[in-house]
């Protein structure tokens, strides 16, 4: 009965945040003109949302309503819009769609992107200097397939698709026709943790073989022509159905390949809107609207990697295509005023489906440790706190977990709503925005910032020496040494000019004599004067006291600069909390809780992308702290950084975690909740958390 009642009140009081939230976002109660509907789809895979969302905003200004878009798999969007059930998408690869065009029923309407979308295969460029490697046949040789041979089992492991994939058949084509298969495998799997694990390898120096397309935000992270080559294929060659499109395979100008035409193995796409012909015919601004807009590749490419390093929530991608749009108000308003002249710009809304559960419990998992951890090395593959919690809350339900990686939470989001996942996790917290898209479940975890740093007395002599060369080289006494060296030879030479013709102390010739004016120039300005050279002349005696004057000032300079720096970072002093941050060298993740708890309290951070160079800068005493979510530090402390590293003080900026399910299932979310409140009380709960953060909290 307490269960119950606690779930009816969290329900109750979700109902009422509800119907203080809605008003709020100001939908109109009428609209204030009839407007035409547009059935939006887009393809499933998030790096093809940005364009999605580009066209929804362009179609809205049209004076469109936009429902969607609604997220499908290729084949479903083109039997759909055949049938007239949805009425386009942006989202279009051609020629690799042509075999799914109903022609009478469907048309490709404009070219977003020509012949931008490029597919092909990739190693690292030290391994194919080092041993030659150009061409995807080289790995017929069994000793260059062992390069990149991860498994030990004689063949080289190609980072490969997902089964299922069109772009796995012709890997396996390729493999097949190319003589390969004893000495190539594809390696198949969710791609996104598979990529990652690549890109890792890479950053360690390790030889890497995978494929990839753009626009994708890989090629971002490891660029071809300076990290990567493209490997070509021996002869040009597709599965049956793709072989009108063999003379489209070799390509001009990729960076990154040893020949050019480029003979990369598959034809360039390009990526084009989709639409009903019917609905075409019966809305011919939208048809002249399709027939203008184009996306630069470089722009989709660069909101992709922007998409995948900060997590990309749904309001991250819907904000990256209003800047866009807003950034080029020109050629959009020239491209609505081409489609319809009396366009009314409208506020439009997105819809999405319920989910659905059953004997398995769909996960959809953001590579986060220590919440989520994929290790393609295990039979497990998956392993982390909320890993092995929803496993146990499953097991109370009675259910099997299936679990596959995405990259953003916008994408975990998207599967939940339209049913392909039943849940979501990877250290999601539960905030506003979130809460408006997405139901959570109970939270997890209450959590927050800390603060970590090294461990008292760890740095030691070599420590100090790094601190006191630290010092040294962030003063002015680098500039100072330089103006001195200068001036010293400036002195040299002008005092064995004024006393060489009198003066046995400065010889003649000039090699002789100026190493004695060096020596006297700089015994003079460091004030040492040993006397044992000196100026006789009534010339050479006025410039020695102006010498002597000068020396003064300029070691005088020194003493201060080094003596500033040693007291600054004397200052720095210890850190036991948030209120010892300000002054300190900080480092954080870009865009994350960390990051606007530092700038709230004007203590300007070290930005980095990734947690581990923040803990690479704090090893390196470049940083005196680093201040990120408080259960990734201490999971780090607790494993690699045990004994080196400590986190200090209390937990600050508090968030809490929590399994995203979908709002339409509230049977799920309450059985899910049901299940967490008996695993807290039964006290596994505790012991879970022990293992994968230590003892803390």
């Amino acid at each position: 009965m307490r269960r119950t009642l606690i779930v009816c009140s969290l329900t109750a009081l979700a109902l009422l945040a509800m119907g203080t939230v809605l008003p709020a976002l100001g939908q109109p109660e009428e609209d204030p003109v009839e407007a035409k509907t547009v059935r939006m789809a887009r393809a499933t895979w998030d790096t093809g949302w940005f364009q999605a969302e580009v066209y929804r905003l362009l179609l809205l200004r049209l004076g469109y309503r936009v429902e969607g878009p609604v997220t499908m798999e290729n084949p479903d969007f083109y039997r759909a819009v055949a049938a007239g059930e949805v009425d386009l998408w942006v989202n279009g690869w051609f020629p690799t769609h042509d075999g799914l065009i109903e022609e009478d029923l469907v048309e490709r309407v404009g070219t977003q992107v020509d012949a931008g979308a490029l597919q092909g295969y990739f190693i690292d460029a030290a391994t194919a200097g080092a041993h030659g490697i150009t061409n995807l046949g080289d790995l017929a040789d069994p000793e260059v397939a062992a390069l990149f041979d991860l498994d030990a089992d004689g063949r080289a492991d190609l980072i490969g698709c997902q089964t299922g994939w069109t772009c796995s058949q012709v890997i396996g084509h390729h493999l097949e026709v190319f003589g390969l298969d004893a000495t190539v495998e594809q390696v198949q799997g969710d791609y996104s943790p598979l990529i990652a694990e690549t890109i890792t390898r890479f950053e360690a120096g390790q030889p890497v073989l995978y494929y990839t397309w753009t626009p994708n935000w890989t090629v971002g992270e490891l660029v071809p022509g300076r990290d990567v080559v493209w490997l070509e294929t021996p002869f040009p060659s597709l599965p049956p159905d793709q072989s009108a499109f063999l003379d489209q395979t070799s390509i001009r100008g990729i960076a990154g390949c040893a020949n050019d035409p480029c003979q990369v193995g598959w034809p360039p796409n390009d990526i084009r809107a989709v639409a009903n012909s019917g609905f075409l015919e019966a809305n011919p601004p939208v048809r002249r609207l399709l027939e203008q807009v184009v996306i630069p590749l470089e722009d989709i490419s660069e909101q992709n990697a922007h998409m995948v390093r900060d997590a990309g929530d749904p309001e991250d991608i819907r904000r990256h295509a209003q800047e866009w749009v807003d950034r080029h108000p020109g050629v959009v308003s020239e491209w609505i005023e081409a489609a319809d002249s009396e366009a009314i710009a409208l506020d439009g809304s997105s819809g999405v489906g319920p989910g659905a559960a059953g004997g398995v419990l769909r996960v959809a998992a953001r590579a986060l440790p220590p919440f989520v951890i994929y290790d393609q090395h295990n039979a497990d593959l998956y392993n982390g706190f909320e890993v092995d919690l929803v496993e146990l809350i499953a097991a109370h339900l009675g259910m099997t977990v299936e679990i596959y990686a995405v990259d953003t939470v916008a994408k975990q989001v998207d599967d939940i709503n339209r049913g392909v996942a039943d849940v979501g996790l990877g250290g999601v917290a539960i905030t506003g925005p979130r809460e408006e898209v997405i139901d959570f479940s109970l939270p997890l975890l209450d959590t927050g910032l800390t603060i970590m740093t090294s461990t008292s007395g760890s740095q030691g002599i070599w420590g100090r020496i790094l601190v006191f060369l630290r010092a040294i080289t962030s003063s002015d006494l680098p500039w100072l040494l330089v103006v001195f060296g200068v001036a010293v030879l400036v002195a040299a030479h002008l005092i064995w000019w004024l006393e060489r013709k009198h003066n046995p102390d400065f010889a003649v010739p000039y090699r002789r004599g100026i190493w004695d004016s060096f020596y006297w120039s700089v015994v003079t300005m460091s004030t040492v004067g040993y006397g044992d050279k000196v100026a006789r002349g009534k010339w050479g005696r006025s410039f020695a006291l102006i010498w002597i004057a000068l020396g003064t000032l300029v070691f005088a300079s020194f003493t201060a600069a080094i003596a500033s720096s040693l007291a600054v970072n004397e200052l720095r002093g210890h850190i036991d909390g948030p209120t010892d941050l300000p002054g300190k060298r900080v480092a954080t993740v870009h865009d994350s809780a960390g990051y606007d708890y530092l700038t709230g309290i004007a203590v300007g951070p070290v930005i980095v992308h990734d947690v581990d160079h923040a803990y690479d800068l704090l090893a390196q005493g470049e940083v005196d702290a680093v201040v990120f979510d408080a259960p990734v530090l201490q999971f780090h402390v607790s494993r690699l950084g045990e004994g080196k590293v400590t986190t200090v003080g209390p937990l600050f900026d508090k968030v809490q975690y929590g399994l995203m399910v979908s709002e339409d299932d509230t049977e799920l979310r309450e059985r899910i909740d049901l299940a967490l409140l008996d695993i807290i009380e039964s006290g596994i709960y505790k012991q879970l958390h022990h293992r994968w953060f230590g003892a803390f909290g």
